[in-house]
């Protein structure tokens, strides 16, 4: 069961203090309290986590400062949508708001290899207005003998470069919690150049014990990607691993599935499951065509099969995408045969915009088609 509390409600206040006692001494539940960002204020919802069949939600509906009550029997407590459509869906990090509504790219380099290519990438990013991208420190690789990434040598000319070109949010991977520690201190050195939204690999989706780890600490969000072995529904009930620590500001990821009726592609291609994670959860959703497609390879009508992906996704209301260039390919140190060359960037920026286009005139026929049926 989740309590909404109403927005005038404060943790100083009376009516705050009355509830959250009454709350806490009913036998068999824990109350969990939640801030949660919305567009003009922050609220706060309590989870009441136990055997809550027999609580009345109309007595707590009664209880002093209380908006409303939602009685949850689906899984994805704290992320999931639960038919109520009035809850926040999204967050705002470091200026920047993530939303169901809101469309971010996050284009970079799957591995950071040298200064001069982190400059190059952030440069460019920089003349076109973006103010996001993806840099990967730490890479945890198949092969042990691969390159495992620069790790925290890497940091501080990532965040100054970043800082340099008003770069407001890096997408940036981690497989241990002592990384984020890294990234904290790291940051701190530099002056907060910058914001970093961490991100779980596929490797680590059921990682447990990381995701709990990240889940504890609120400053940074969460990017999660979908396990490439597992079902949806076990990706987004690992996901809530991190809700149920604290942190619901989680962007889910589609990356595609392993199995080889993907091929030629790297993997299966899923993101019509972008309206599907948007109608089970209140995240915001993401796409990633170069894991999921994993090459450069184009169709008969010169259009990269990577992105005709992207367009599929953002076409279907994605909300983010991540995808990898770099400036010379032929010399990535990870995944180079599938990174977009920088002389693409306007192109695909571009081709971005035309299917979200093509998205939001979907959205408005949707308009239209209700307003006929209200005649």
């Amino acid at each position: 069961m989740i309590v909404i509390l109403d927005s005038s409600i404060t943790e100083q206040s009376e009516e705050y203090q009355r509830t959250l006692d009454h709350l806490s001494q009913l036998p068999g539940i824990t109350a969990r309290i939640h801030k949660v960002q919305g567009d003009q204020q922050d609220l706060t919802e309590i989870y009441l986590i136990g055997d809550t069949k027999t609580l009345s939600a109309d007595d707590i509906q009664a209880l002093p400062g209380v908006e409303r009550v939602i009685r949850v029997s689906e899984e994805y407590r704290i992320l999931g949508r639960h038919r109520d459509q009035q809850r926040v869906s999204g967050f705002e990090y470091n200026g920047v708001l993530f939303s169901q509504d809101t469309l971010h790219v996050f284009a970079g380099l799957c591995a950071v290899d040298t200064p001069e290519h982190v400059e190059i990438m952030l440069k460019a990013l920089h003349e076109r207005g973006q103010v996001c991208t993806r840099m990967g420190a730490y890479k945890p690789r198949t092969n042990p003998y691969s390159f495992q990434g620069h790790g925290k040598n890497c940091l501080p000319y990532v965040f100054d470069l970043a800082g340099k070109y008003g770069i407001k949010v890096i997408a940036m991977e981690v497989t241990h919690e002592s990384h984020v520690d890294e990234i904290h201190e790291s940051l701190k050195q530099a002056g907060q150049p910058t914001g970093v939204m961490v991100q779980i690999g596929t490797r680590n989706t059921q990682n447990f014990e990381l995701l709990k780890a990240v889940g504890r600490q609120q400053e940074y969000p969460v990017l999660f990607k979908r396990g490439f072995g597992i079902t949806l529904n076990e990706s987004l009930n690992a996901a809530e691993y991190l809700a149920s620590e604290g942190n619901s500001r989680v962007v889910f990821c589609l990356r595609g599935v392993k199995t080889n009726m993907g091929d030629p592609h790297r993997n299966l291609v899923d993101f019509s499951h972008v309206p599907v994670v948007k109608r089970l959860t209140r995240m915001p959703v993401c796409v990633d065509p170069s894991h999921s497609v994993g090459s450069r390879e184009r169709a008969p009508d010169s259009i990269p099969d990577l992105m005709h992906a992207t367009a599929q996704g953002v076409a279907t209301g994605a909300n983010m995408v991540l995808v990898d260039f770099h400036p010379a390919p032929a010399k990535a140190l990870v995944d180079g045969p599938q990174a977009l060359l920088m002389s693409e960037l306007d192109w695909f920026l571009e081709d971005i915009a035309l299917a979200r286009e093509c998205y939001e005139k979907r959205l408005a026929l949707v308009e239209r088609q209700r307003s006929r049926q209200k005649l």
